[in-house]
């Protein structure tokens, strides 16, 4: 087992029994507790586990949550509209857009739909509904559906990807840690995400200010290929700063 499979692995463990001790995990995958530790130290300092002695815990609201769309819905609607109206002010008539999956992303999609000349790429089946009978010509990758967030993973996705071009892709995450990068619960997500950070010529991570400081499970990108970041005013000043020190434009609505 390769150590990143192991590390997920244990994820799930800590998700399921809430707890783990490092002898059992030792016996689990029929290695060394000092492979083991190794193990916890790496997830505890990226954020994914609370280390104790002799074990580990679970963080609250930890890097396995993956709530559904019809959840998140439900969170900062106010800024979600703010951004989402903010972002689509950004695109102008005859550029090609990218579109990740999300709740932040789905109200951008609704502020395209007059555009008439504007074509959209997205791994979201919701979005691709969203924009049915509207103006905008939508192409939707192909994939694996997955069932909580509506969206189309796997090779099939990344592959229609690697074959297009694209002037912006607006990037949706569930955690925006500014030393670390941007982050999302589920693997292949992250790889989906990864193929559209590599053909747009210009990437704006939109979301809330509630995602700053959080690390989900797998890493998309640094945040040295985000050009700009749109989101509200409440994210942390540390945060803003840093970010502009890296020469992240940043907008607040």
């Amino acid at each position: 087992m390769l150590n990143e499979e192991r590390r997920r692995a244990i994820l799930e463990v800590v998700s399921q029994d809430g707890r783990a001790l490092v002898k059992d995990l030792a016996r689990r995958f029929r290695t060394s507790e000092v492979t083991i530790r190794k193990d916890l130290e790496v997830l505890h300092s990226h954020g994914l586990l609370h280390r104790t002695h002799g074990g580990v815990l679970p963080v609250k609201g930890g890097a396995l949550a993956d709530p559904t769309l019809r959840e998140k819905e439900e969170l900062h609607r106010k800024e979600k509209l703010r951004i989402g109206t903010t972002a689509a002010g950004l695109v102008k008539e005859g550029q090609v857009v990218v579109l990740d999956s999300g709740t932040t992303t789905t109200c951008i999609a609704r502020m395209l739909r007059n555009f008439t000349n504007v074509t959209i790429i997205t791994n979201a089946v919701n979005i691709a509904t969203e924009l049915a009978g509207a103006s905008p010509e939508v192409i939707l990758t192909g994939g694996v559906l997955r069932k909580n967030s509506f969206s189309l993973v796997g090779p099939i996705a990344e592959e229609t990807l690697r074959q297009l071009n694209a002037d912006i892709l607006f990037l949706g995450v569930d955690g925006f840690d500014v030393q670390y990068g941007l982050s999302t619960p589920n693997l292949l997500e992250a790889k989906v995400n990864r193929a559209m950070v590599d053909i747009a010529k210009r990437v704006i991570a939109v979301c809330d200010s509630s995602k700053f400081g959080r690390r989900s499970l797998s890493l998309i990108a640094s945040t040295s290929v985000i050009h700009q970041v749109i989101t509200d005013p409440q994210i942390p000043q540390s945060d803003l700063r840093a970010l502009k020190r890296a020469g992240v434009e940043v907008t607040l609505v």
